[in-house]
């Protein structure tokens, strides 16, 4: 009887075995995405940080030489500020029209890798090729090929603002493909605004330049397109669904993440890139003597302006764009 009595107690003594937590799948990624970021954020932290902070210190400060070597800084307060807004009216000129270009500029871009990339992703005889050729710009545009290209008498010639006497009393430069003239007979019959003839006429004249800044852009669009299952234009097709009708229903949607990847990336390469008017006029005051400390807070108010614009843009955008959720 003992020996009966005494089994249950043995039984509830014995140590409950802990279950071994295993992290998910989700939890695996987003540790390996730490680590693969940890690299860029211990070299921001050593090496980019510290600029960081002495920049925005410039732009608080003014530097006065001190005699035998050195400089005093001494806190002006939003001085730098104020005078790149309202006593140097060149920045204010510069940013404006440097902005509003890039405004017009950005969807064009856009606009037209999206439609590269579409003509890209269709089947068709040398279509390597064709992809190849319409990359070759992104690849002459960087790097050593940049610097050659400096040289490049062709390529000054393109880039000629100077006029040229067309021969029957009016004048063109040498990197107008069309004029608004053109235009006006093209479109004689429709009624077209001014400010809408001017932005085509622009558009064109600057093909060359759009095609440069859309490579990038066309591999994300083409990575993207090739991502989208067979199986749901089939299905389209099967259901009688027009091409027309198949773009705008199922690609455009499918997309539509890597279109505000895109416009974000576009936004940032048209705002950082080396003949950027605004970056070179706060180049031109950082060579001035003493104009480091007015080039520091004219960055960083353009810093602001950019991360102000990526944001609107960002939120008009995601507000249209689709993600497709996988069901678990």
């Amino acid at each position: 009887m003992n020996n009966v009595q005494q089994a249950p107690q043995a039984m509830t003594a014995a140590p409950k075995k802990k279950k071994k937590k295993v992290a998910s799948l989700d939890a695996k990624k987003s540790r390996m995405g730490w680590v693969f970021v940890l690299p860029f954020i211990i070299g921001f932290v050593i090496i980019y940080a510290p600029i960081v902070y002495d920049s925005i210190l410039y732009s608080f400060t003014k530097i006065n030489i001190v005699t035998g070597g050195g400089y005093r800084l001494t806190w002006v307060g939003l001085e730098n500020y104020q005078e790149a807004l309202f006593v140097d009216s060149t920045f204010v000129t510069t940013l404006t029209s440097g902005i509003k270009q890039l405004i017009f500029d950005i969807p064009a871009i856009v606009i037209f890798s999206l439609f590269m990339a579409v003509m890209m992703n269709a089947k068709m005889v040398g279509r390597a090729a064709f992809r190849a050729i319409f990359f070759i710009p992104v690849i002459l545009s960087t790097g050593l090929i940049d610097k050659i290209d400096q040289s490049n008498q062709m390529l000054s010639y393109m880039s000629d603002t100077s006029a040229v006497d067309m021969g029957e009393g009016t004048t063109s430069t040498s990197t107008e493909i069309i004029n608004a003239m053109d235009i006006q007979r093209l479109f004689q019959n429709m009624v077209i605004g001014e400010e809408l003839l001017n932005y085509v006429v622009g558009l064109v004249n600057d093909i060359y330049d759009i095609v440069n800044r859309s490579g990038v852009q066309m591999l994300i669009f083409l990575a993207a397109l090739q991502s989208i299952s067979p199986a749901i234009y089939e299905s389209c097709s099967i259901d009688g669904a027009t091409q027309w009708e198949t773009f705008w229903k199922i690609t455009l949607p499918m997309i539509s993440p890597m279109i505000l990847v895109n416009t974000v990336y576009t936004v940032i390469d048209a705002f950082t890139s080396a003949d950027n008017q605004v970056m070179n006029y706060i180049d031109q005051v950082y060579d001035q003597p003493s104009g480091n400390v007015l080039s520091s807070a004219m960055s960083w108010m353009y810093f602001i302006i950019v991360m102000l614009i990526i944001a609107a843009v960002a939120g008009v955008l995601s507000a249209y764009t689709f993600y497709q959720r996988q069901e678990r």
